[in-house]
């Protein structure tokens, strides 16, 4: 739990020859590396003696996760860093289109829509671009650029707020949208598969497009409610169903594509739009100069404003999602999180559930608390029933259908220095159950 490093051979015991068979000892005499593995055919977790001068060591199973001290090192290096390279890019990104007024124009655009779901917000907000562009990031499965947007939105409703340490309605309605990711392209998961051999990487891609927006319209929905948001209005009406009728637009079009010309449409539609919009920011910004120098300033400053920005923005998260990472660590080496796992899977096979599905609950479960591990948990599924099998599928549709619960929590609200979260873990956690019963279903509808 200190030391160790995630898939480590985790130590039970050391013995002297005398405390072990005879026929362990006649094996490890025997072998070159002097190593003696017991295989388990009911636990499937081998056995590892290994002989170490006058004694041998006894290993059983792997760590579940890294210790808390190379935690902490991964954290910065892993994560930390990465996040504020991507940070200080787009914040000067930005940057670029707030000085530009661009960021001006999109909030009228959107103004309208946002009033009927954020009503405390003032007409024309600042942040109301923010979240626009934080979306519609998530929808295109850019998640680099996603996260400094959602983080510029958040400092910007927390200007708003009355209660610096109270999460606000608009902050909490944000964050639940936010972490229901409704997702057309989800490239990263047609990418694993595809590392995996499936015979069609995209074919998961109408189900996790259902399920994630079946999670968002949950989100928008309980915490409406909660906030007894008007949902008679004909504008959220339209939207939401201009939405519906763009997804089933794009996925027609897509199912007339040949496998190979799908695979290449999902994989680069989303890099090829982030790059048109970071070249259309630059031609934009330097075709608005003029506002530039009116502000004392220019293209290539502005930039670097905003890039500084967003390093100071990783600097003041990093506690929280140290904090958050060392919690995880101790929960999963622990062996709490798997006595809980085993215990949820028993209690669905006692209702019935099959195995199938059982086999992919580990990816639901840790979803919440750790992206990294859900992620290994969906590719190691994938490796043991086959990428193409029922549970390597729903294992794919349950890692894109939820968020990292705890740590986006820990770093939107850490970064406005939120205490007071109200009610946003319960319903995020709620929306997060909402979406795996909705993937089972999918899944077993659609395979």
């Amino acid at each position: 739990m200190i030391n160790g490093k995630k898939d480590d051979k985790i130590l039970i015991a050391e013995k002297y020859q005398s405390e072990i068979s005879t026929f362990i000892w006649d094996s490890l005499q025997k072998s070159e590396d002097k190593t003696f593995i017991a295989k388990n055919l009911e636990t499937q977790i081998d056995t590892i003696y290994q002989a170490n001068l006058q004694t041998i060591k006894v290993y059983y199973g792997t760590q579940k996760s890294d210790g808390l001290l190379p935690t902490c090192k991964s954290s910065i290096f892993d994560i930390i860093l990465p996040l504020m390279a991507y940070l200080a890019f787009f914040c000067g990104i930005l940057q670029l289109l707030i000085d530009s007024g661009a960021t001006e124009k999109l909030a009228k655009f959107s103004s309208p829509l946002f009033v009927k779901i954020f009503p405390s917000l003032p007409k024309n907000h600042e942040s109301i671009s923010y979240m626009t562009l934080n979306f519609a990031a998530n929808f295109l499965g850019l998640d680099s650029a996603a996260t400094p947007f959602g983080l510029k939105a958040m400092q910007s409703l927390q200007e708003i707020n009355p209660d610096k340490d109270k999460a606000s309605d608009a902050q909490i309605m944000f964050m639940c949208l936010h972490a229901a990711g409704l997702t057309l392209i989800p490239t990263s998961i047609i990418g694993y598969r595809a590392a995996q051999n499936a015979a069609n990487p995209a074919d998961v891609m109408l189900p996790c497009i259902i399920t994630s927006f079946i999670g968002t319209l949950a989100a928008l929905i309980i915490v409406g409610i909660k906030q007894k948001i008007n949902f008679k209005s004909r504008l959220l009406l339209l939207s939401i169903f201009s939405v519906i009728g763009g997804i089933i637009g794009l996925l027609l079009y897509i199912n007339q594509m040949g496998l190979i010309a799908k695979n290449h449409f999902t994989g680069n539609l989303s890099t090829i739009i982030l790059f048109l919009i970071i070249l259309f920011t630059l031609i934009y910004a330097f075709s608005k100069e003029k506002l530039f120098l009116l502000k004392n300033t220019n293209v290539f400053n502005s930039f670097v404003t905003g890039a500084n920005s967003g390093v100071q923005t990783g600097v003041t998260i990093f506690p929280y999602v140290l904090g958050m990472l060392a919690a995880i660590s101790i929960f999963r080496n622990s062996g709490l999180f798997e006595m809980i796992s085993n215990g949820i899977s028993h209690l669905f096979m006692y209702f019935g559930v099959g195995k199938h599905i059982t086999d992919s609950l580990p990816v639901a479960l840790l979803r919440p608390f750790s992206s990294g591990g859900s992620r290994g948990f969906m590719i190691d599924a994938m490796k043991s029933f086959g990428a193409d099998s029922f549970t390597g599928r729903l294992s794919c549709i349950f890692q894109c259908s939820a968020e990292t619960t705890f740590y986006v929590i820990a770093v939107y609200f850490g970064a406005v220095k939120i205490k007071n979260t109200r009610y946003t873990l319960g319903i995020m956690l709620l929306v997060d159950l909402i979406c795996v019963v909705a993937a089972i279903g999918i899944a077993s509808l659609f395979f």
